[in-house]
């Protein structure tokens, strides 16, 4: 070799060692995550060095880090056509693959690499992260595995990991296989002990699963780490809510609240008002609620949590066009916000808009696949619109000696969300051993129920009572006209006219009694847990004689779950004609009691549980001039309910109110009622 020759590759080592030395600042930065600046840095070295294979790596890097990853794969894409059998160049194109979000491309791409180098770590792992991207994640933590073999321990591959057992976990929680998500969040934990996402997350399962007590302790065990304390308290406090301890709710927010100004985490700090102000909300104290919800609103006029916020308030106050209003701005915002499109979803069904209702849940199901709260609601909507068919057997009897025996059966047969046909059938037959009459009734109608606006609904049906007594056998046009109207706000009122026959007892039946009724009912509710409902009846009929009734009940909702209310009830009734050896007929007549209701709706019951209702009351009653009477009135129900289809359930109630039946008279009903959904959707949404 010559001397010359010698020295141009002393200078060419020694040029090229001060260049490796001089990009050392670019790879600081990619090491550091300083990928702007990394990106700025190797741009700089490809203006005087533009074919450097380093530094055309190192740039590609980092523009791919920075979110630029189609650039990135094109860059690698240059870099295989000058180097084809670069390996450290094909990984770097596969991971840009997985930066781009192309998981296809990038699975077939790792798997020719694993076949050429298959206990290659960036490969292995690569592989891995892209089949869990895919949800494969069976195949995911079979190859991360193989990865921490060849490189125990490290950090990146035990990262992966830990979110491939979180993705997998929820994968199984969205597919309502809640116990084999909960057993891969528990194998996490072996791996990384008290790991707070993998802890959120199993709180998290255990609240959508319904396993509350659970999800308690899970929280708890967050908060023994000084730092999630605040985070764990808010969860603490949607867990008593679900709970029905609203109280405990708010005092477990406000601790959590009271924390705020020690918080640096923005997340964090606004979790923490919104959770304050929703048990605010939950403990229906709105106007401290709407005071801090205006606050921070003037601050942030466009954020969307304040925005939900301040339309969820309006949900429970019932200004669901408020809340519309809100919903919309939040969809703006952020057209796939689940707030926005669930949360409007509700406001829609309330207002009576249930077409626009199932689209807004929809939507919310395009965005979160499978998403509990959404599907629940489209199911409870079905509910409402899903044909069933009614039946129910009562035996009654009273100390006059009337025993009664009597079957109702009914259909209603939704075609659209606002209109239903409706058939009803009844049969009944009553003996008295005393007065020797016995009396059988068929009873068969037909109708409809149409929405004709949002707030107004008509309802109609007509038919025939057919009668067999002693000595008259007859039948009668029977039919019942109303309109339910939603006047205002927390207002509903019920008029219509109705026309029946007096068939409580075989003699009345024989006389062939027709009853014209003339009625409304209106109910007030507010928000602060007072209501009034009251109902009037003025009857004619067709034996010349005359009735007006009003009843009225004030009463206070005193828990949520179970709904219990207490409040007091006043009749008042009198006749034109007074016929009392026929039926009870007083010229005047008043009754006034206490009473206390609970009930466990089976509206909102699971399938596999019970159900119930119990009213118990006990007052006064005046009839005419004779002095008062004690009364009491005891109803209850139990029922089971054994899927979303079907429900079963005995009833039966004991009452001596003169209006009941007759004065003096006490009053005996047992029965028993199934119901049963025809399909498990609506016809029309088939």
């Amino acid at each position: 070799m010559s001397t010359k020759f010698y020295y141009v590759l002393i200078a060419i080592f020694i040029s090229t060692l001060a260049y490796t030395q001089n990009m050392q600042e670019g790879f600081t930065y990619l090491e550091t995550g300083q990928y702007a600046k990394a990106a700025s840095f190797f741009e700089t070295v490809l203006k005087t060095h533009p074919i450097n294979k380093t530094a055309q790596l190192c740039y590609g890097r980092a523009v791919g880090l920075l979110g630029n990853s189609k650039q990135a794969v094109g860059i690698f894409t240059d870099l295989l056509d000058t180097y084809p059998n670069d390996f450290e160049i094909q990984l770097n194109y596969a991971e840009s693959l997985l930066w781009d979000k192309n998981y296809k491309a990038a699975k077939s791409y790792y798997e020719t690499l694993i076949k050429e180098n298959s206990t290659n770590f960036a490969a292995l792992l690569g592989y891995a992260n892209t089949l869990s991207n895919l949800k494969m994640y069976d195949a995911a933590l079979m190859y991360v595995d193989k990865a921490l073999e060849v490189s125990p321990g490290n950090q990146n591959a035990l990262t992966s990991k830990k979110y491939m057992y979180l993705g997998y976990a929820y994968q199984k929680q969205q597919a309502k296989n809640y116990d084999a998500a909960e057993r891969l969040l528990k194998d996490n934990l072996t791996l990384f002990k008290d790991d707070k996402d993998t802890l959120l997350n199993l709180a998290n399962l255990y609240v959508i699963a319904g396993k509350f007590d659970d999800a308690e302790t899970t929280y708890n065990t967050i908060a023994n780490t000084p730092e999630n304390k605040t985070l764990a308290l808010n969860g603490l406090a949607l867990v008593n809510h679900l709970k029905g301890k609203d109280k405990a709710a708010l005092n477990i927010s406000k601790e959590a609240y009271n924390t705020v100004p020690n918080l640096n985490d923005v997340k964090l700090t606004q979790h923490t008002k919104e959770r304050y102000i929703q048990a605010l909300i939950w403990n229906k104290n709105y106007k401290k609620a709407q005071v801090l919800i205006d606050a921070l609103y003037e601050a942030q006029p466009n954020e969307n949590w304040i925005l939900t916020l301040r339309a969820t308030i309006n949900i429970y106050k019932s200004d669901f066009k408020k809340s519309v209003a809100d919903y919309n701005r939040i969809l703006e915002n952020d057209s796939t916000s689940f707030d926005g499109n669930l949360g409007k979803a509700n406001a829609l069904k309330a207002l009576g808009k249930y077409d626009d209702a199932y689209q807004s849940a929809e939507n919310t199901l395009k965005f979160y696949d499978k998403q509990k709260d959404a599907t629940n609601f489209i199911t409870s909507l079905n509910t409402s619109f899903t044909p069933f068919w009614e039946t129910k057997a009562s035996y009654s009897f009273d100390n006059g000696d009337n025993k009664a025996f009597a079957v109702q059966s009914k259909i209603e047969f939704p075609t659209s969300t606002k209109f239903k046909w409706l058939a009803r059938y009844g049969y009944r037959t009553t003996t008295n051993k005393v007065t020797n009459f016995d009396a059988t009734s068929n009873d068969f109608s037909l109708g409809l129920a149409y929405q004709l606006l949002p707030n107004i609904t008509f309802t109609g049906t007509a038919g025939v009572t057919a009668a067999k007594a002693n000595t008259n056998d007859y039948t009668q046009l029977v039919t019942d006209l109303a309109l339910n109207i939603k006047t205002f706000k927390l207002q509903v009122l019920d008029i219509g006219y109705k026309s029946d026959i007096q068939n409580f007892n075989a003699e009345l039946l024989n006389r062939e009694i027709v009853m014209n009724n003339l009625y409304a009912n209106y109910n007030l509710s507010t928000n602060f847990n007072l209501g009034w409902f009251t109902q009037y009846f003025y009857t004619w009929q067709n034996d010349d004689n005359a009735r007006n009734l009003l009843f009225t009940s004030l009463y206070y909702n005193i828990l949520a779950k179970p709904a219990l209310k207490a409040g007091l009830n006043y009749q008042y009734i009198t006749f034109k004609n007074q016929v009392p050896t026929i039926y009870f007929s007083p010229k005047q007549f008043n009754a006034g009691e206490v009473f206390v209701n609970v009930i466990k709706d089976e509206a909102i019951t699971k399938p596999k549980a019970w159900f119930y209702e119990l009213t118990a009351a006990t007052g006064l009653q005046y009839i005419e001039d004779d002095s008062s009477q004690s009364t009491y009135r005891i109803q209850g129900k139990l029922g089971y309910k054994f899927t979303e289809r079907a429900l079963l359930n005995l009833y039966g109630t004991r009452s001596n109110i003169a209006s009941a039946t007759a004065a003096g008279f006490t009053f005996n009903e047992i029965g028993v009622r199934f119901k049963w959904y025809l399909s498990g959707v609506p016809g029309f949404r088939r």
